[in-house]
């Protein structure tokens, strides 16, 4: 059985290769989601990836998840730090949960230090770059039993 997977990017993660590469690194987004497409498939996953700069677009992409999805992989980006929104909708979804980040938000300005998505994660990646994604991958088909 293939599990699907929903991979969300949240605000500036499309600006990946281009914003800040000292911190973020070289590869588009599109180059991260190919990576992680290939990944799940060789876990026996299914991903489907979404990426959105507006909280409210990402809380309905949570929701569209709901009883269609076994996992979220999220970067919520900034909204990590910020959204209750995010939070509570996350709450509403039955999956498992992994919260990536590229950066180690724990080396970084003390405002990045908490995440509101921490809360209902099953597992959080940060500091590892963008193979940070494909390390939640694996931690999805292990929980998954995939």
């Amino acid at each position: 059985m293939t599990h699907s997977v929903l991979l969300i990017n949240g605000p500036n993660l499309n600006l990946l290769g281009l914003r800040q590469p000292e911190i973020y690194g070289a590869k588009t987004l599109a180059e991260v989601e190919a990576q992680c497409a290939a990944r799940a498939a060789e876990l026996g996953l299914a991903l489907s990836a979404q990426q959105s700069n507006h909280e409210g677009a990402l809380v309905e992409m949570i929701h569209a998840a709901r009883g269609t999805t076994a996992a979220i992989v999220i970067n919520p980006g900034a909204y990590s730090h910020t959204s209750v929104a995010i939070l509570d909708a996350l709450n509403a979804y039955e999956g498992v949960v992994i919260e990536v980040h590229i950066s180690n938000i724990h080396k970084r300005e003390a405002f990045r230090h908490h995440s509101f998505v921490s809360a209902r994660a099953d597992g959080v990646i940060a500091g590892c770059g963008t193979e940070g994604y494909l390390l939640a991958l694996r931690r999805v088909a292990s929980l998954l039993g995939a």
